[in-house]
């Protein structure tokens, strides 16, 4: 029973290791916007005519109110919450230990390493 809960917190870690790499956390401006251009010549060349006017609306969004200094404040706030949860399943897994359940213990031992996992790539 402990080495399957210990191979699904191993899964549970690795698919967010993997989807940490897919994905840009930390960005600026001008990353946002280059994203957003490449995602517009790709909806352009595509034919989707809808998608391209929300992004060209997205882009003049970004030109007229983006802000590096907002993106980080933006992105504190997202690490201060996520240390909340980290905090809250914790609690939750001594709880846990407290009454003995292995079966709760291993759900709360996987539940903190995924907010473990989103903390640290909120960090990097």
């Amino acid at each position: 029973m402990r080495t399957s809960v210990t191979l699904i917190a191993i899964a549970f870690s690795a698919l967010a290791a993997h989807s940490a790499l897919a994905q840009p956390v930390h960005a600026t401006c001008e990353s946002k916007r280059a994203e957003i251009s490449r995602d517009l010549e790709h909806a352009k060349a595509k034919g989707q005519v809808s998608r391209v006017r929300g992004l060209e609306k997205a882009l003049r969004e970004n030109e007229a109110h983006c802000s590096d200094a907002k993106l980080e404040q933006e992105h504190a706030a997202r690490i201060a919450e996520q240390e909340k949860k980290v905090e809250r399943r914790q609690r939750d897994l001594d709880d846990a230990r407290a009454t003995g359940k292995a079966s709760k213990i291993a759900d709360r031992e996987a539940k903190l390493a995924k907010e473990k996992t989103e903390l640290e790539k909120l960090r990097s």
